[in-house]
């Protein structure tokens, strides 16, 4: 393996030399800034041809070496999307490194950079090796999740929840696992409610798990059939409530909702995002939702997408907590409870 060191005035410079040289394949192994007499401060970037170059190179795997490197085109990325700060991610490489994997995994470039402030990362008694950057990156991070648990701490009261959303978000799927587990596991008296009366098939979707699990399961068709199904599930200790998917710009059919589940009722609504959405629409999906007032984000379909940065980006747009997380199509066991740490590590890690 040949490592090729390159100098210039400027970061950008540096790459561009990169690139001419090496090509588009060029892998970055380190990035530092130099200070010489006489050109003044200059940046120095080392590299090599190729990742496949790149073996024997740590005691670890190739491919956890492979996931701390940058090639050509993600360096070119961050100094487009940086808004001004390469110089501070280029003073330390491992600062570089996780904002680069931040990026990597769909976060905003405005948090990635504010979380990496926040630990410190571009203080110059800040961190200088990888684990610590990434150790208090993490704690930024952390700072800024709440979480909710809507079926515990109710004093002995009936919970009432709607799952909200847009169509094929998975709203029914998630009904059956959280039925699932807090009758079987959490040994809840639970009923359910379908006011979805769009989706062919959608209520015997819902009394299919239903029966399986030996709990009630009611449809209502307006708000005076929710009213007074609701009065006959008075013996449960938590209702579900499985409402329509909404398209995020129907505003007419969210009203309607919203007519349906009325503040009399004291129905909590929680709302299910997609993480594999894109961060324009899901914001866009959060906030003409809004009108339904729902008290936390439950973010469904791990298993689909490979980036998990949705998820922090729109916890940062629109502060609400994070109840649940679902990560398959198996009932009751591909959902779980939230935690500040599973949320944090999803940044970094694989589902």
């Amino acid at each position: 393996m040949q490592i090729r060191k390159y100098k210039a005035k400027t970061i950008g410079d540096a790459v561009s030399m990169v690139k001419n040289e090496l090509g588009q394949d060029a892998v970055i192994l380190s990035s530092k800034q130099l200070k010489e007499n006489v050109s003044g401060n200059i940046f120095e970037i080392s590299a090599i041809a190729s990742s496949a170059d790149i073996i024997n190179t740590s005691s670890g795997s190739y491919e956890d070496v492979k996931s701390e490197l940058l090639n050509i085109k993600e360096m070119i990325y961050i100094l487009n999307h940086s808004e001004g700060a390469a110089d501070k991610l280029m003073m330390k490489p491992e600062t570089l490194s996780i904002y680069a994997k931040l990026i990597r995994n769909g976060v905003n470039e405005h948090y990635a950079r504010k979380f990496l402030e926040k630990g410190g990362a571009f203080n110059n008694e800040g961190p200088d090796n990888i684990k610590a950057v990434k150790t208090d990156t993490v704690k930024a991070m952390i700072e800024q999740i709440e979480i909710c648990k809507p079926f515990e701490n109710t004093n002995g009261k009936q919970i009432i929840t709607a799952m909200i959303g847009t169509t094929g978000v998975g709203k029914t799927t998630t009904i059956a696992k959280l039925a699932a587990q807090l009758t079987l596991k959490n040994k809840i008296k639970v009923g359910l409610i379908s006011i979805d009366n769009y989706r062919i098939g959608a209520i015997e979707q819902l009394k299919t798990y239903a029966n399986i699990l030996g709990i009630p399961c009611m449809p209502a068709f307006n708000r005076k059939d929710l009213v007074a199904a609701i009065g006959r599930l008075s013996n449960v200790d938590a209702i579900i409530i499985d409402t329509a998917g909404q398209s995020q710009y129907d505003g007419k059919r969210i009203e309607e909702l919203r007519n349906i589940i009325t503040d009399d009722l004291k129905i909590e609504s929680h709302l299910l995002l997609n993480v594999a959405t894109a961060e324009e629409e899901m914001n866009k999906i959060a906030i003409n939702f809004s009108l339904l007032e729902y008290k936390s984000y439950i973010f469904t379909k791990l298993d689909e997408s490979e980036k998990y940065g949705s998820v922090i980006n729109q916890l940062m747009k629109k502060q609400l907590p994070v109840s649940y997380l679902t990560t398959g199509q198996n009932v009751p066991d591909d959902i779980e409870h939230a935690s500040k740490n599973r949320v944090a590590k999803l940044l970094f890690n694989k589902n």
